[in-house]
């Protein structure tokens, strides 16, 4: 059985820091990584239901509208505002949709050349440019849906990385698997675009669904392994930023395609 903790330090007993400060240290590390992960959700929970509440409007008068003239209606008794029709309606929408994950790429490739506190904002950008984007799940499904499918996600999430920070199992071997169906959920995933079947979408969910728990458990085993006591407070804070970055992307696609599967829909 291989040894997860790459620490020198922690493996010899290295007279710079002992076992317990080590310990606390990798505590305190991995409490970080949650926390920027939690708050970045929050950001988008909120920037989500404040989009959402601005977007709609019940009031046919007051709606935006379509080149025709006629209300820009979502559903029976809802119409986009102006705001949400120029959101979701015209061309700026593909902006919405690709803002975030130029953010991110942008974030995955600076973070090491950024402070903590660029580091930081970026993150909390990023997270409410996601939360802008996912203002439409909450007009497409019924909010009691919606709400039962975080918490399921969000247990399951939180099982899914105990597993992957307490186990003595090398998890390392699942990378390549795990992107293997990456690219295959992608792929099929563009493929649909253009099919629209609903089998191969339950599919894709089913399959997409797989490949997140899986990387929730190989994310945290491999951020906690990326721990070193030796760190000074700026490199913890970047492993601790791009940790938290993996854990929310985990989480969000498990929220999202559990959504795919047990929402309901308005």
């Amino acid at each position: 059985m291989s040894d997860l903790n790459n620490n020198p330090a922690a493996r010899y007993g290295g007279a710079t820091r002992t076992a317990a400060e080590i310990d606390q240290g990798l505590r305190s590390y991995m409490l970080g990584v949650y926390n920027y992960m939690t708050i970045g959700l929050a950001i988008t929970g909120l920037f989500a239901l404040g989009i959402y509440m601005l977007s709609i409007t019940s009031d046919a008068s007051a709606a935006a509208k379509t080149a025709s003239g006629a209300a820009a209606a979502i559903a029976r008794g809802q119409f986009l505002t102006p705001l949400g029709y120029t959101l979701f309606a015209t061309p700026l929408k593909w902006v919405v949709v690709l803002a975030p994950l130029a953010l991110v790429f942008f974030l995955s490739f600076r973070v090491d050349k950024m402070s903590v506190g660029a580091g930081q904002l970026t993150f909390w950008i990023y997270a409410a440019l996601v939360g802008v984007s996912l203002a439409t799940i909450l007009m497409v499904y019924t909010h009691t849906s919606i709400a039962r499918v975080f918490f399921i996600s969000a247990a399951s999430f939180g099982a899914l990385s105990l597993y992957g920070y307490t186990t003595k199992r090398d998890l390392s071997g699942m990378a390549t698997f795990l992107f293997m169906g990456l690219i295959g959920v992608i792929i099929a995933s563009i493929v649909n675009i253009f099919l629209g079947s609903s089998m191969l979408q339950w599919i894709i969910s089913i399959a997409g669904l797989l490949v997140f728990a899986g990387f929730t458990a190989y994310d945290t085993q491999d951020i906690k392994n990326m721990y070193d006591a030796n760190d000074d407070g700026t490199v913890s804070g970047r492993k601790s930023i791009m940790g938290a970055l993996r854990l929310y992307l985990d989480f969000l696609n498990i929220f999202l395609f559990m959504l795919q599967l047990l929402g309901n829909r308005e």
